[in-house]
């Protein structure tokens, strides 16, 4: 992933979509716009009441009795400001929860239905951070900066509309010099804004860094390579450290400037006041209720310079967030979509399918055309990277190629729902995710409503009776990665399991004993050839010895279709194209 700042068009757009993701919570953050107005009001209430209360107790002379009103006023408004203020920024979070759940569920969405195969580029701890780290950094941007925001404009434009008619003088001051402070505040953000992007950067590359040394912790401590990571971690860390406290300082050098020209400000609010007070130009209240007000109307641009800086990471989530949902779509999603064809009855086929991945100058399959007949036993052999998980994707609709098609019963699966046809096709993977769960959730994964006996057909089916009866808590077992760990030969099983429950009629299997010792590998040849009968069956496999098993072995090198290195004598010749 680049680590290279977005221009300024880059961030207005990013600025612009965050904005439109707003209607998702119009209403708390509608009601913030109107508290904010509010607690704008009741600043120049709360300042005209404590002008009139200190005019009258030293110009007039009145007691505690002459002022009970004034002060109830007074008492009445600070409560109102305080409870304003409170409802502001729980009106704020509450939008931006709001928000976020929706981004969140955007981007999970696109991951797993818009592009189910990742991107090339994209390792997957960045897309961890940008998922989970990214989306809550955009909590500071909407619960704080964006409401925030409202005040610095209603505040400002409140008092000016007081103090002008009463004070021009006062009023021209806070007029010259309150755009002053966006204005630095800009400029110094500008430099906070690249400074951040590259933080950001930092940040996930040392994220995806250290998934990549916890995923294969065991080979680095068995190659004796763990010391050397951890220098590159200390390495890691030491850049990400210094780029947080390089964008501290550019943050405290605005809080300095944003600070100084406040005060200067302030101060040549009051210095005006009181040349007028000595001249007799303008009343004790008037004068009092200016000087309150002066710091009351800095104090929200102010803030606001506060936000920008804290709201800068998330901005620059958002930068990378928005990256992920531009990208294109791995599998189409059609708005009318057909009924799935059911691989029982019909043929399933790829025709003339060309699939090039992005950045790649040589095409993943090139033309590559092939049959699977109802109830047919297909093997598809090949070196690594010849196109063989390729055309698995294609099948599991996971990917949709560039050119050809891929049809059955000569539907186009273009036309039909990936989730519908998916419910027809079972796939055992080389390497199965086991999750975090019980065993019987993991198997349950494959059909969620399935009954018990049914999970325990799959599992006697799958060779696991030996392993369920081993467990302490039975099928409730957690296993995974806070349970109990399985070897490879167990997590393939709890994938054929898998595979049973799904009872689909098309059956892909990649690489079942690929690093499977000789007895594990036969308990999987077992409940494979159980599971395959009377199903279409596609295997995926660099091992030929089980030839007499296959109606077809077909040959798959750079993307084509080669001769066959073996064909059963009783199997029908491969047609080539």
């Amino acid at each position: 992933m680049s680590s290279s700042p977005p221009d300024r068009a880059t961030q207005r757009g990013t600025e612009r979509r965050l904005m439109r993701m707003v209607r998702a919570a119009r209403l708390p953050l509608g009601g913030a716009v109107v508290l904010g107005t509010a607690t704008a009001v009741l600043v120049v209430a709360q300042a005209a009441l404590i002008a009139t209360a200190v005019s009258r107790a030293f110009m007039d002379g009145a007691g505690v009795d002459a002022l009970q009103g004034t002060l109830i006023a007074l008492a009445v408004v600070v409560v109102a400001r305080a409870l304003c203020a409170g409802a502001f920024e729980t009106s704020g979070r509450i939008g931006a929860q709001r928000v976020m759940g929706e981004l969140r569920d955007r981007l999970t969405a696109h991951v797993l239905h818009v592009r189910p195969v990742g991107s090339p580029d994209r390792r997957t701890g960045e897309l961890v951070t940008t998922a989970v780290q990214g989306v809550e950094a955009l909590e500071a941007w909407f619960a704080r900066y964006l409401p925030q925001a409202v005040l610095a404009v209603t505040v400002p434009i409140v008092v000016l509309a007081w103090v002008i008619p009463r004070d021009t003088a006062a009023g021209l001051i806070l007029l010259v010099t309150v755009p002053l402070i966006p204005v630095f505040m800009v400029l110094i953000g500008l430099a906070a804004k690249a400074k951040t992007e590259q933080r950001w950067s930092t940040l996930s590359r040392l994220s995806a860094h250290l998934l990549d040394v916890m995923r294969g912790l065991e080979t680095l401590r068995a190659n004796d390579r763990d010391g050397v990571q951890v220098q590159t971690m200390e390495r890691a860390g030491d850049a990400f450290r210094r780029e947080t406290m390089a964008t501290l300082r550019i943050a405290f050098l605005s809080a300095l400037v944003l600070e100084l020209v406040a005060m200067l400000g302030v101060a040549l609010v009051a210095a005006t006041v009181g040349v007028q007070l000595a001249n007799g130009d303008l009343k004790l209240e008037t004068g009092l209720a200016v000087l309150i007000l002066a710091p009351e109307l800095y104090m929200p641009v102010r803030l606001l310079g506060q936000q920008f800086h804290a709201s800068a990471d998330g901005m620059a989530a958002a930068d990378r967030i928005f990256a992920v949902l531009d990208e294109p779509a791995s599998v189409s999603i059609p708005e009318r979509p057909v009924p799935a064809p059911d691989p029982e009855r019909g043929v399933v086929e790829l025709d003339d399918v060309t699939v090039t991945y992005p950045g790649r100058p040589v095409p993943a399959l090139d033309r590559l055309s092939l049959t699977l007949a109802p109830g047919e036993h297909v093997a598809l052999a090949g070196p690594n990277g010849a196109g063989k998980s390729t055309a698995t994707s294609l099948l599991l609709r996971l990917l949709d190629p560039d050119s050809g098609t891929v049809r059955c019963d000569g539907v186009d699966l273009r036309d039909v729902d990936p989730s519908d046809w998916r419910r027809r096709v079972a796939w055992v993977p080389q390497r199965p995710t086991i999750f975090n769960a019980t065993l019987e959730e993991n198997v349950r994964l494959a059909r969620p409503g399935a009954s018990a006996s049914a999970v325990r057909h799959a599992l006697i089916a799958a060779n696991l009776a030996e392993l369920v009866a081993g467990l302490p808590e039975g099928l409730d077992t957690r296993i995974g990665e806070d349970g109990r760990p399985l070897s490879a030969g167990e997590a393939q099983r709890v994938a054929l399991a898998r595979a049973y429950l799904r009872d689909a009629a098309l059956l892909i299997v990649d690489e079942p004993t690929a690093h499977l010792d000789t007895v594990s590998a036969d308990l999987i040849g077992d409940a494979l050839w159980s599971l395959a009968a009377g199903r279409t069956l596609l295997l995926v496999t660099h091992r030929l010895h089980l030839a007499d098993r296959f109606d077809r072995i077909i040959n798959v090198d750079q993307g084509r279709l080669v001769v066959p290195a073996s064909v059963p004598p009783s199997a029908p010749p491969v047609v080539m194209t």
